[in-house]
């Protein structure tokens, strides 16, 4: 199959490429900022129209209070922004919240990190696509009847470009990011110069009133509510971590760089996020819960036919005017750019995965790169994971996004928490006074953003546990439990197998070697097994085989006999046509009379060259290993005998390695360079 798979697997994700060209990879600040920061900068697309959302529970009147809540919003990112600079100074290894935890505050702390991390990645994808495909539905009607499909297609297609490796990914996901940010930019300078000049502009929903649930509203349930807005305005920071956790990817200084980012990322964030609110209000834009029943056009219900177009599509409409140049590019690039915002959980679940698994947290097969040098296994587990959830949930974002945020603030609260340990963990043994001044900064914005991400993850939990965020706390502690679990099996197999100072039982050679061929008729392979278990020279040696059909067994006795074959020949009885169990049960015996002996089975297989073929030849000698991997005290040798068909796998394999992938000539030749030692002496 492997083979099968070869020739799209390269034009999939190109040629693979050498270790020592790692370096090669590494990002410079200018595609790092889109790679890890999609996410924060996109999610002005949605977390502004979640604001208002929340608010207009209560009503128009209740919008006042948007903009108070964007400040809030613009208060927790330039902290948040502020902490996260000293992580990625004090740990630039790549472990970000994760390694803060588990060295300051202790392994179980580090896991509750983790699950976090893990859960919000595998939601940043499923949200970013998701919202991404409810954009493209209001252009392209298939995606509002196919949402589901066209949301697992492009999990899928992120998951190919991501595999191609993350300096490629990088380069094809700059100009949708920046164009976005570009758009924004002008959306916002356009609208604030009419503003000054004296333009009305009115969103398509500013003649609309909204029918309030609760008219009225004051005391205790109007904070509540204001909690809760806030609570949906904080989506504006999912992804800021990212940076912390891919350090490593960038160029040398890394950790200046990354700082760099982060500060770039949370200036344009909280600029359009604010600027988003603020046109919003000033064009009356109008959001509904439930719009086809709230949302009333002279008194009455707009009804199920009218689609309520996001804020940002609203606030641009209003700005540029309806179908206009700007408006349609805008809404293409936030179509794009949501997408794209997939792309930060893309760059931080397979390396955080890695850190896991290096840990023994995690399969082991996370930690190893793959042909393109990115964790391929991490991105094709994260594509998988987020698939399953687009389709549980409808491809939904309103939904979905009930889910997101309380994994970002746990993992935020904790990593803050053990920088603040951290930092008087190095006052203590500090006597420089510059260096002192620094880490007790430092420590003061840790502290500070520990206090601050502590109180909005128990806002979070309060105010949209009973929507969904407890599915969220669900598959944290399935994540926790699952790691702990293979952390747990590691270990004790780590213990099971390690070497003994002192000689025991591992090191006693075995009083014998008794050698057992597997025979069903007297052939090629039989022989050719045969005389290579004779050639290892064990204390005893016979064949074996089972007597399923008399008629063939009693000729293979006579065909043995009349060779003259000097190897004695043992036939088991079957009674009910079973070839496994006798075997079995013969060998389970050996080793029952003599413990200390050591039982070698050799079996003749075929080698093919066809997929097909597999299917049908050595289907009972790969039931028969895998029973006997199970029987202490026993080998199993398999002996190959090439048939025609794999001499055609081999041409075939060696057509493979002359073979160019499309636009290699246009790379030129390869050239091998001996060395000078070699070369000298030719």
């Amino acid at each position: 199959m492997s083979k099968l798979t070869d020739l799209p697997k390269r034009i999939l994700i190109g040629r693979a490429l050498r270790s020592d060209k790692l370096g090669e990879t590494l990002l410079p600040k200018r595609l790092a900022l889109p790679v890890f920061a999609s996410d924060p900068l996109s999610s002005v697309a949605y977390a502004p129209g979640e604001v208002l959302l929340v608010l207009s529970i209560a009503g128009v009147s209740a919008y006042h209070f948007s903009p108070w809540i964007a400040v809030a919003v613009v208060v927790l990112m330039f902290t948040v922004v502020a902490s996260y600079r000293q992580n990625v100074h004090a740990y630039p290894s790549g472990g970000g919240d994760y390694e803060v935890a588990t060295t300051n505050l202790g392994p179980r702390a580090g896991l509750t990190v983790a699950s976090a991390l893990l859960v919000d990645y595998v939601l940043t994808v499923a949200v970013s696509v998701a919202s991404g495909i409810e954009n493209l539905g209001s252009a392209v009607p298939f995606f509002v009847t196919h949402k589901v499909l066209g949301a697992i297609g492009m999990i899928v297609l992120l998951m190919l470009m991501n595999l191609r490796g993350v300096r490629e990914s990088g380069t094809i996901f700059a100009i949708p990011t920046y164009a976005f940010v570009f758009g924004v930019f002008c959306m916002i300078a356009w609208g604030v110069l009419k503003i000054a000049t004296g333009h009305d502009m009115h969103a398509p929903t500013a003649g609309f009133t909204i029918h309030a649930e609760s008219s009225g509203i004051g005391g205790f349930a109007l904070i509540f509510l204001l909690l809760r807005a806030f609570s949906s305005g904080c989506a504006a920071l999912t992804g800021v971590e990212a940076i912390s956790n891919g350090v490593p990817a960038f160029r040398k200084p890394k950790s200046k760089n990354a700082a760099t980012t982060l500060a770039a990322m949370g200036l344009l964030a909280v600029t359009m996020f604010c600027g988003i609110i603020a046109l919003a209000i000033n064009t009356k834009v109008r959001m509904a819960e439930n719009p086809a029943t709230d949302l009333l056009d002279h008194g009455r219900p707009v009804g199920s036919g009218f689609t309520q177009d996001p804020v940002i599509a609203q606030v641009a409409e209003a700005v540029f005017g309806h179908n206009s140049i700007p408006f349609v590019f805008l809404a293409a690039v936030t179509a794009l750019v949501l997408f794209l915002a997939a792309n930060t959980a893309y760059n931080g679940f397979p390396v955080l995965g890695s850190i896991l698994a290096q840990d023994r947290y995690l399969p082991r097969q996370l930690h190893t790169r793959g042909d393109r040098l990115a964790f391929s296994n991490g991105i094709v587990l994260l594509a998988g994971f987020a698939c399953v959830l687009v389709y549980i949930y409808g491809a939904d974002s309103t939904r979905l996004i009930q889910l997101y945020i309380v994994g970002v603030f746990v993992s935020f609260t904790l990593s803050q928490t053990g920088m603040v340990r951290h930092w008087n963990r190095l006052l203590r043994i500090e006597t420089d006074p510059a260096k002192r001044r620094h880490m007790v900064r430092s420590r003061a914005i840790n502290s500070f953003g520990a206090f601050l991400t502590g109180l909005v993850l128990v806002i979070v939990l309060l105010t949209k546990f009973t929507h969904g965020a407890w599915v969220a706390v669900l598959g944290m502690c399935v994540f926790y439990a699952t790691m702990t679990a293979i952390r747990r099996h590691y270990t004790r197999v780590s213990d099971e197998i390690a070497a003994e100072e002192e000689p025991g039982d591992d090191y006693v050679r075995p009083s014998r070697v008794h050698s057992i061929v597997l025979v069903s008729k007297l052939h090629k392979p039989t022989l050719r097994a045969l005389s290579y278990a004779k050639l290892v020279r064990s204390d005893t040696l016979e064949a074996l085989s089972v007597n399923v059909d008399p008629d063939d067994t009693r000729a293979l006795q006579a065909d043995w006999q009349r060779r003259g074959i000097d190897v004695p020949l043992k036939v088991l009885d079957s009674p009910y046509r079973e070839i496994t169990r006798p075997i079995i049960d013969y060998v389970k015996g050996l080793r029952r009379n003599s413990p200390r002996d050591v039982v070698a089975v050799y079996i003749p297989e075929y080698v093919v060259g066809r997929w097909y073929e597999h299917l049908l030849h050595n289907q009972s000698a790969l039931r028969l290993k895998g029973r006997l991997l199970f029987t202490p005290g026993v080998m199993v040798t398999s002996v190959p005998y090439q048939l025609e068909s794999s001499e055609l796998a081999r041409v075939r394999a060696r057509r493979r390695a002359d073979w160019n992938a499309p636009g290699s000539i246009r790379r030129g030749p390869v050239h091998h360079h001996q060395p000078r030692e070699k070369a000298r002496e030719h």
